[in-house]
């Protein structure tokens, strides 16, 4: 449409109407990020539950606790049998030197701390201390070489990055005394008084220690409680790995998503984006040059949009054409009586002859009319769109309509030449939807019109009937008819077709234009035929 023109863009951005924005422009666009974050919703509270799995922590824990209290009750079971001495003052007593090579042996498989208190409190034996010739020696485990070592350093590096989460503040600080006494652990405690308990720690680095007492019975006597301690690796681990697990799907989701929302928003952001620019250009642009582009191949909502703005950027154009040639038929129709008013007016001024001038005012008058008749009719037909947009219809009768029409020329001087007859289905009201002065006013023009062409005595007759797409209005006379050719033409505006002898000037031309305008916004038709027998009839077709 020209040359470009600087506009202001929909989104507040200056531009250059028509120019191309650049791919990451167009991906960028907020419809295309609102369907994303939309999308992207699900996938990020999924990822949020890496750091929320309560519930399935509690599971392991209850899980490791109750594994430890089988592996505690199998030792303590063997340390009331096998380590356990009589003496005749205090009846059956630990032997602390059996006690200590027997919870060695029975933890180390299990990779378990152990620790024997007897019923003194005192600690007899530790699974991790060991006599050695300069005094006791107290082991520590190493991590495990290989791809279990770099799996652990990652999962260190994500306690370390992830202490930020909440912990239980509860839990009670994990200590290691040198010399521990039972008075320590409360759950040692409880061991002592012939109970099994468990308890839950936390180091002070971080992470938990899980511990399980039992008490060892020789014959129902308790003669020491067995503390069985371990940390909260494995569940570190078990978590760290359903974390893992959540990731990788979070990540997968997350590239389906992506890739859904961008196929998404090219079958709906772009698309539509494409259409607002369309519809830009031709705001801005001077031609007809640029076309709203055709996408009635979806077959969808989007196809259905682009053929909505392509037709009405034709009813755009055509109601443009129709403004442009409706002002230059008005200048047209409007000069010829200007230019015979103006000659009359400067004739007047110089001829002296009475009946002269009076012949000259006439025609004057006939021109001032003619001009009057003129800017009504092109006054009432400029309204009529604007009014016909903003009514709001209500049933009218066409059958009383017709009945009333008939009855009121009837009466009227110049149509006492002519009979009116009134054919309509008995009972039924023709009732139709619409706006019932403008409808008056369309059956006035055909019965005003069919009265002229009529003959002394003819008849007019007014029928009406109902249809299958609603009812239809005829309107007959026993006129000359309509030449072939001029069926369409006279409803053309100014286009006037009068029967011989009548004054030139008395019709505007613009009655069954405005007539057609009229029907055609009630959603009906009006058209005209000859009759066979002679005459012309208009027919009317208006929907229900």
């Amino acid at each position: 449409m020209g040359s470009a023109i600087a506009t202001a863009m929909p989104d507040g951005r200056s531009g250059v109407a028509g120019r191309k924005l650049p791919r990451w422009r167009r991906l960028a666009s907020p419809l295309t990020r609102r369907i994303l974050a939309v999308n992207l919703l699900a996938p990020v509270v999924l990822v949020i539950g890496l750091f929320y799995l309560d519930h399935y922590k509690q599971g392991l824990i209850r899980t490791e606790l109750e594994g430890l209290g089988t592996h505690a009750k199998v030792m303590a079971a063997a340390l009331g049998e096998g380590a356990v001495t009589e003496e005749e003052a205090s009846g059956f007593r630990l032997n602390q030197a059996m006690a200590r090579q027997m919870l060695r042996r029975l933890a180390e498989p299990a990779k378990l701390r152990a620790r024997l208190f007897d019923k003194d409190g005192d600690m007899v034996a530790d699974s991790r201390i060991r006599p050695g010739p300069k005094g006791a020696v107290q082991i520590e485990e190493l991590p495990v070489a290989g791809i279990s070592r770099w799996a652990d350093r990652l999962r260190l590096t994500w306690e370390r990055y992830t202490r930020w989460i909440p912990v239980d503040e509860s839990l009670p600080l994990y200590t290691n005394p040198a010399h521990p006494k039972a008075g320590e652990f409360a759950e040692v405690m409880s061991a002592l008084a012939g109970h099994q308990d468990w308890a839950l720690r936390v180091r002070k680095s971080g992470g938990l220690v899980l511990s399980v007492a039992v008490p060892v019975q020789h014959y129902k006597q308790v003669v020491g409680g067995l503390l069985i301690t371990i940390d909260g690796t494995n569940i570190a681990r078990s978590l760290f790995q359903v974390r893992v697990a959540i990731l990788e799907i979070f990540v997968l989701s997350l590239a389906v998503t992506i890739g859904l929302s961008l196929y998404l928003a090219g079958t709906i952001a772009r698309p539509v984006r494409r259409l607002a620019l369309a519809a830009e250009r031709v705001r801005h642009g001077q031609g007809r040059g640029h076309a709203i582009p055709d996408l009635s191949a979806r077959k969808d909502e989007i196809g259905e949009l682009s053929v909505a703005l392509k037709e009405m950027t034709e009813a755009l154009w055509r109601r443009m054409d129709a403004i442009e040639a409706f002002a230059a038929d008005v200048a047209h129709e409007i000069k010829n009586p200007l230019t015979s008013l103006r000659s009359a007016v400067e004739t007047v001024a110089r001829i002296e002859n009475p009946e002269q001038q009076r012949r000259l005012m006439a025609i004057i008058l006939d021109d001032v009319g003619r001009l009057n008749r003129l800017i009504s009719d092109i006054s009432d037909a400029s309204r009529i769109d604007a009014e016909m947009s903003r009514i709001e219809t209500a049933p009218v009768s066409m059958a009383a309509m017709l009945n009333a029409l008939a009855e009121v020329h009837s009466g009227v001087a110049e149509t006492e030449a002519v009979v009116f007859a009134v054919e309509l289905p008995d009972g039924d009201p023709l009732e139709v939807p619409g706006l019932e002065s403008r409808l008056v006013q369309v059956l006035r023009n055909l019965i005003a019109n069919a009265v002229s062409f009529s003959p002394s005595g003819g008849t007019i007759r007014l029928r009406a009937g109902r249809i299958p797409s609603g009812v239809r209005v005829e309107v007959e006379d026993d006129g000359p008819g309509i030449p072939a050719n001029k069926l369409e033409s006279i409803f053309e505006r100014f286009y006037s077709e009068r029967p011989s002898g009548e004054k030139f000037g008395t019709h505007s031309g613009l009655g069954l234009s405005i007539s057609r305008q009229i029907v055609e916004a009630h959603g009906g038709s009006l058209r005209a035929e000859n009759r066979p027998e002679g005459g012309a009839v208009f027919i009317l077709d208006l929907p229900t």
